[in-house]
């Protein structure tokens, strides 16, 4: 993704290699190409109970005059703690407009951790009871942007991010049959991908095809996993159907969630067969 003019470039190169020599490895860089970092934020370096994952995609005209496009990952975060950290994130882009922001907001959301760490819930969130929750009841509020990340989830995974998958190749891809319902005829393309430069590749395969570069929709989702990071990289396109691109990311997500929930399920079951 090249930035507009060179003077943006440099600010955002400068800025990425600031927040590189602060953050050290917990600053990671997801693709490089395509200004794609996260990090991981906690309130205490030693002994962490409260942890965030930023993600952040920095958009050619960032800083000058668009904010970084970002996501917030955490097992706890949900609700009214979410509205408010990002509406802190929002005031802080308004407040330095034209300004590199990235480490008011890393700071930012260390300083609200610490505050959790200080008050009635010193003890940390209870990840295990919020993935029961989400497991249980499946509710259709369940958030795009937050997806609990945990070890049974990354095992049920058959792709993963890592550093050692240099090769950009076409993954294989699988179409499903045409649907038709009421006048209107869908069909599904499925692939294995490991990088958002796979989603590009995989797009312009399929828009070889006349019929689905002429569709009056063309939608999709992806969810790339960072091992190293434990959080998901994520994104959709509705192509002029609302939140048809959205609803999609969240089947995803739903997927993920029952194949967490049921491993969980086997997981007690064997406990109970042992004793």
């Amino acid at each position: 993704m090249a930035a507009s003019d060179p003077e943006t470039a440099q600010r955002q190169i400068d800025e990425i290699d600031a927040l590189s020599s602060i953050y050290g490895d917990d600053w990671c860089v997801v693709d490089e190409d395509e200004r794609i970092f996260c990090i991981t934020i906690s309130d205490c370096l030693e002994q962490p109970k409260w942890t965030v994952c930023l993600q952040v995609i920095l958009p050619s005209e960032y800083p000058v005059s668009a904010p970084p496009i970002y996501q917030l990952n955490a097992p706890w975060l949900r609700g009214q703690d979410y509205i408010e950290l990002t509406n802190s994130l929002e005031e802080i882009y308004v407040k330095n407009l034209g300004e590199s922001i990235l480490y008011l907001w890393v700071e930012k959301i260390r300083e609200v951790l610490i505050e959790k760490s200080q008050s009635s819930d010193a003890a940390g969130p209870n990840i295990e009871k919020i993935t029961e929750e989400i497991d249980e009841d499946n509710e259709d509020d369940y958030s795009l942007e937050y997806q609990p990340v945990q070890e049974d989830t990354i095992k049920t995974l058959n792709f993963v991010m890592s550093e050692s998958q240099e090769d950009e190749e076409l993954p294989p891809i699988n179409h499903g049959n045409p649907i038709s319902d009421r006048r209107s005829t869908f069909q599904a393309h499925l692939a294995p991908i490991v990088s958002p430069k796979q989603v590009k590749m995989v797009l312009a395969k399929l828009y070889e095809n006349k019929k689905i570069a002429s569709a009056t929709h063309n939608i999709y989702a992806y969810r790339i996993y960072c091992e190293d990071k434990q959080t998901y990289l994520q994104d959709c396109e509705d192509d002029g159907e609302t939140a048809a691109g959205g609803r999609l990311l969240h089947l995803m997500q739903e997927e993920s969630s029952k194949q967490l929930g049921k491993n969980k399920r086997v997981r007690k079951d064997k406990k109970r067969t042992e004793h």
